[in-house]
């Protein structure tokens, strides 16, 4: 049971290592849908968030999906406001850190406050740090995943040698 309990919290924290840059990959693809929704599309913004909700899986449909009601129900709020109040909600169910919050409240305060041409420079900008961050993240994940599992075997181990 010992070896079971330490290889499982191994196993955890390896997997996130892994899922962290599936989660900043999936957020960028996230702001390419909202790219096209400001560059093409006529929907509103809540509709937008609501479409990339749809289209999108786990944390990030989460993270979008909150957006779109906070934009129904905060009446008078700022749209950072209401993004800002989801992403807070959002990230602890999600395996990303901080630098990857940091980029997306970044480009939330720029969102709805100039014309189209600028917002989608600034949705551009932001796939562009997210793409830095998803790289540190796989070199990461390269260095930490498969080292997390064995420390936790190897713990197991040892507790089981030293309850000997």
């Amino acid at each position: 049971m010992v070896l079971l309990a330490a290889s499982w919290a191994g196993f955890f924290l390896a997997r996130n290592y892994r899922e962290r840059p599936q989660q900043i990959r999936q957020l960028r693809s996230a702001l390419s849908l909202l790219e096209t929704e400001i560059g093409y599309g006529t929907r509103p913004l809540i509709e937008a968030c609501e479409a990339i909700a749809e289209r999108m899986d786990g944390a990030i449909s989460a993270i979008f999906a909150r957006c779109a009601e906070n934009l129904k129900q905060m009446d008078g709020a700022s749209t950072y406001e209401c993004f800002q109040q989801a992403i807070e909600q959002q990230w602890p169910h999600t395996t990303m850190k901080k630098p990857e919050k940091l980029v997306l409240l970044h480009f939330c305060q720029t969102l709805g406050r100039s014309d189209r041409e600028d917002q989608l420079q600034h949705v551009r900008v932001a796939k562009s740090n997210l793409e830095v961050e998803e790289m540190k993240a796989r070199e990461e994940q390269g260095q930490y995943e498969k080292m997390c599992k064995t420390v936790g075997i190897l713990c197991g181990v040892l507790i089981i040698i030293l309850m000997y």
